[in-house]
């Protein structure tokens, strides 16, 4: 595990402990667990970009011409 030394303004600090606090989570875990979530959110990013260099509009229209054409269904129509 490493240690990081972070500077943040007062008021970040205070409103981080006071959401730390209302998670039951100490500082570090929140911390962790925000930037565990940026990472996340990112490689998510990362992924879908490199799916989407494969792909290509051709491809798409192919895909939608494999789906059947007819009356929508009620749970498929919104509102639901």
């Amino acid at each position: 595990m490493s240690t990081l030394s972070l500077r943040i303004p007062d008021s970040t600090h205070d409103r981080l402990k006071d959401w730390a606090k209302k998670d039951k989570l100490s500082i570090n875990q929140f911390v962790s667990t925000a930037v565990a979530e940026k990472l996340a959110a990112l490689a998510t990013l990362e992924y879908l970009d490199a799916r989407a260099q494969k792909s290509s509009k051709a491809k798409f229209d192919a895909a939608l011409d494999q789906v059947p054409h007819g009356e929508t269904l009620p749970q498929d129509r919104w509102p639901v």
